[in-house]
Order: C-alpha cells, then structure tokens, then sequence
C-alpha cells in the first residue's frame, strides 16, 4: 500500500471500492501527482477536509489534455466520479476534472451521467 493513502485509494485497480452513483467534489489541489500506474489529487474541501483522489493513467489523461501544465497546487477544481462506498474514507475516482475554466475527460470510455459543473 501506498503510504499516506487509505486503502480504498491505494487499490485503485478497478471502480469496485467506489459508489455506484456519481458525485460532484469541489475544493483546492493541495498536491498533484503524475506517477504511474494513476495520476492522483490530494484536494481540500471547504469543509476543511483533504480527499485523496484517483485520475486515469497518465498517458489517458494526458490525451485528454490534461497534462502537467493543466493544474497546479492552489487551483480551484470541480470532479465528477464516483465517492469511497466507505463514507469514513475520503477517497474518489474523478472520472471529469474542470480546473482553470476547462474540463477534461480523464476517462472518456465511461458513461457519465452528471455534467461536470464549475
């Protein structure tokens, strides 16, 4: 396990420890990570709390055009995807992230049934 991370996050091969429904997370990147085998987003809430949040590969975001000149550590960000189905868990897996006006599609091959929203 990744140290630092909540189990859920560090197993992120796969949707199965997510919520099947899809939320909406908002708040500042604290860190962005751009290692393998997932991009990774640690985001401060309003409420104060920090998420620790799963992207796609590098490679898929960076094709979506979400490389590391998209985000940095103080912009607001708006995540679409699916919360930790473990809700004492600050974990999620954004499936959209909208940063500086523009939103990327980080994991373009699944349905989505919310619109990222900033």
């Amino acid at each position: 396990m990744a140290a630092g991370l909540p189990a859920a996050a560090a197993a992120h091969h796969g949707w199965g420890w997510t919520d099947d429904e899809e939320s909406r997370l908002s708040g500042t990147i604290q860190s962005i990570s751009f290692g393998n085998p997932h991009m990774h987003l640690q985001v401060r809430t309003e409420s104060g709390g920090i998420w620790e949040v799963d992207l796609s590969p590098p490679i898929v975001a960076q094709r979506s055009g979400f490389g590391r000149e998209a985000a940095k550590a103080g912009d607001k960000v708006v995540l679409t995807g699916h919360r930790a189905r473990d809700r004492d868990v600050r974990a999620f897996k954004a499936e959209t992230v909208t940063v500086r006006g523009k939103t990327y599609d980080v994991y373009p091959q699944r349905p989505k049934s919310l619109k990222p929203d900033a």
